[in-house]
């Protein structure tokens, strides 16, 4: 177990370099002088100079990389250019909003979803079965802008139950931060539900053909006993995967359901910085979002041999 989770460790490392060196390199190639752009039209030409000696911009690309990693690797993101904060705070406390959001709803739609397609192929070919089936790929097809909307005008507007625009924290008013972002977290849920429903179902069915769920009705087992002790721990795994994937998207991709729902997360930053040309923000939650995905994807392959121990046997 403990080479299994070393050999995780340090096939993650080379992934952390190589998304760093892509994000600075991203930053470098949009256009623009970013000293320019702090000192405003009227700066003279002397003092872009200046500011850009101070950022450390006169010097080569790989000496930048150098410097902007060690500052990185200290807790130094840099400061916006637009309010003049620390980076990292900024992106942080952003990223807590997103966090809430997206940890809730894949939780929800995990609980829905998984025994939901469990079911499905529990009751493969039946009415049950195509009902299923049929509700997740409708919910796949739909956009999730256009489904935040439709939960907009229907529980906001019509009924009045949900408030439409704005954000409170949970930390200042429990309640009031629950009711805002039930909306957001109702959008996702139904949305990344349907691909769970699809994946639970397609695991699910290739394990109930394996030799050892028939021995297991031979015995004389009942279906449920077969069905939930036998079957799903190895089937979930594939689905465990997915999961994971889907935390990881969401935390870098929530950027529309912000803006729908005018809340300030992460991708509401994001969005707002590339309009604002704030490149060290910019920069600050492109590495913060891919760093997001690669840690959870790191810790669902920790965590992959509670539902598989034949992977550490690998």
């Amino acid at each position: 177990m403990l080479r299994f989770i070393l050999n995780r460790l340090f096939m993650a490392l080379p992934t952390v370099l190589i998304v760093s060196i892509t994000v600075f390199a991203l930053i470098r190639f949009i256009p623009g002088d970013p000293a320019a752009l702090m000192l405003g039209d009227m700066a003279q030409p002397e003092q872009i100079a200046e500011m850009r000696t101070e950022l450390g911009l006169d010097k080569s690309m790989p000496e930048q990389f150098l410097i902007w990693g060690q500052n990185v690797l200290a807790g130094d993101f840099g400061k916006s250019i637009v309010n003049d904060e620390p980076v990292l705070e900024l992106v942080v406390s952003r990223f807590i909003v997103s966090a809430e959001i997206v940890l809730i709803a894949v939780a929800l739609a995990s609980l829905i979803a998984v025994p939901a397609g469990v079911i499905a192929a529990w009751k493969q070919n039946s009415i049950t079965d195509l009902a299923l089936v049929g509700t997740a790929t409708v919910l796949l097809s739909i956009p999730t802008f256009w489904l935040g909307l439709l939960l907009l005008l229907f529980f906001g507007l019509k009924l009045g139950w949900l408030p439409v625009l704005g954000y409170v924290s949970m930390s200042e008013n429990l309640t009031a931060g629950l009711l805002y972002i039930v909306l957001p977290i109702m959008t996702l849920v139904i949305h990344e539900a349907g691909v769970l429903i699809r994946m639970a179902r397609a695991s699910t069915l290739e394990v109930l053909r394996l030799d050892y769920i028939t021995h297991a009705r031979a015995k004389g087992l009942s279906e449920s006993a077969v069905l939930w002790k036998h079957a799903f721990k190895n089937a979930f795994g594939p689905t465990w995967t997915m999961i994971g994937l889907i935390l990881g998207n969401l935390l870098g991709g929530i950027a529309v359901i912000e803006t729908v729902f005018t809340i300030p997360g992460l991708g509401r930053l994001m969005v707002d910085s590339i309009f604002q040309r704030d490149y060290p923000v910019i920069q600050g939650c492109l590495l913060f979002v891919a760093l997001s995905y690669v840690v959870v994807n790191l810790i669902v392959d920790l965590l992959y041999p509670l539902f598989d121990p034949r992977v550490v046997a690998e």
